[in-house]
């Protein structure tokens, strides 16, 4: 019994020692590097507003203080920076992808891109939502209130990719409305098809709730050309929640527009395959991640650094005044298991969403 005690003991204080050299390790791997943050989506959009703020703030709590720079690599709905990241990026820590758009598309395409992004080193997450307006004049007389886009005729939807969740979940919240619409899909980014919105191209998009509150609420809903209709709820698979990001906008869910405008509760296969999508793409809206293979202290340094700057007043009151509110990183050592379950999807699901992807625009 003593003989076993002594050896639980020894091998108690091995493992101390091995995570304190561990974290030794990782204060110092970054000493003197440069550091790479590749954001998937380009300059000025959604996605680029928080990957600046993460990097600003991943720069001042990273143990070893490197020089952290920003790259914007956009296209294809985020997969152009993604795959870069996989493929091409170096394996030694100092690029790290802030990424968006990618869970949905890697769940639901069968044939997987050259480097598997389950491969990838996930670190951290954020769940998400989307926020859905349209254009005043959509509708004659204008629109006053987003359920006045029942009465409009000439809708016209933007999005980025046929496949992508926000093409899909526009055109499906869309369809179960009852809506009649055409549909455009191409634009490079969100600050593309943005630019397209106000020259009356397209008259009805979505947005993450950083772009809303800091380019589109101030602009064209402040001056009256645009209207807000509703935003996605938060859908973990059996319950809906209101994603802490949406806090103060005047706007109702998805789920709660639906019942006022017809009077009814939202039901059959658009409304499941609505649900199945959320279950991916807002779970996981913004993922941390290393290319496959790089160094563990790599990953330890940047938790850390995650762990620490959230704790920091100046991130939170900046944060707030940028997007309006404080994204909340998931991390920890379960995190990549986490990504491994929200990315899988039942091939019967996905045969179907993707055949109504490449249904878009044929009536």
């Amino acid at each position: 019994m003593a003989f076993t005690r002594k050896v639980a003991c020894a091998m108690a204080g091995l493992l101390a020692s091995l995570s304190v050299e561990s974290a030794q390790a990782a204060d110092e791997f970054y000493k003197g590097k440069r550091v790479t943050v590749l954001v998937n989506f380009a300059a000025a959009g959604p996605t680029d507003i928080e990957g600046r703020l993460f990097a600003k703030f991943l720069g001042r709590h990273l143990a070893g203080n490197p020089n952290i720079i920003v790259q914007n690599m956009d296209g294809a709905g985020g997969a152009v920076g993604t795959n870069f990241l996989g493929e091409i990026a170096p394996r030694d820590g100092t690029t790290i992808g802030y990424l968006s758009g990618i869970a949905w598309r890697h769940a639901s395409v069968k044939e997987k891109a050259r480097v598997d992004i389950l491969t990838y080193n996930f670190v951290a997450y954020q769940p998400g939502t989307t926020v859905y307006y349209v254009r005043a004049d959509a509708a004659h007389p204008v629109m006053k209130t987003g359920a006045d886009i029942m009465r409009a005729e000439n809708l016209v939807i933007g999005g980025l990719s046929a496949d992508s969740s926000k093409d899909l979940l526009l055109r499906l919240t869309a369809d179960m409305l009852g809506l009649k619409y055409k549909y455009v899909t191409g634009y490079k980014s969100n600050s593309a098809a943005r630019l397209a919105f106000d020259r009356d191209e397209i008259n009805l998009f979505s947005e993450s709730p950083p772009g809303y509150r800091s380019v589109v609420e101030p602009g064209v809903i402040a001056n009256g050309t645009g209207v807000p209709l509703f935003y996605n709820p938060g859908w973990n698979g059996t319950r809906f929640a209101e994603p802490g990001q949406v806090r103060g906008l005047n706007m109702p869910s998805f789920d709660k527009f639906y019942r006022e405008v017809k009077g009814a509760e939202p039901s059959g296969e658009l409304w499941e395959a609505y649900k199945r999508v959320l279950a991916t793409s807002s779970a996981m809206q913004r993922m941390i991640a290393f290319p496959p293979n790089v160094p563990n202290e790599a990953i330890v340094a940047v938790r850390e650094a995650i762990r620490a700057f959230e704790k920091d007043s100046e991130y939170a009151a900046e944060a707030e005044k940028l997007v309006g509110f404080v994204p909340d990183y998931e991390t920890g050592e379960t995190v990549q298991d986490e990504v491994r379950r929200a990315l899988t999807i039942k091939d019967e699901e996905r045969d179907w969403l993707m055949n109504y992807a490449t249904r878009a625009g044929k009536g």
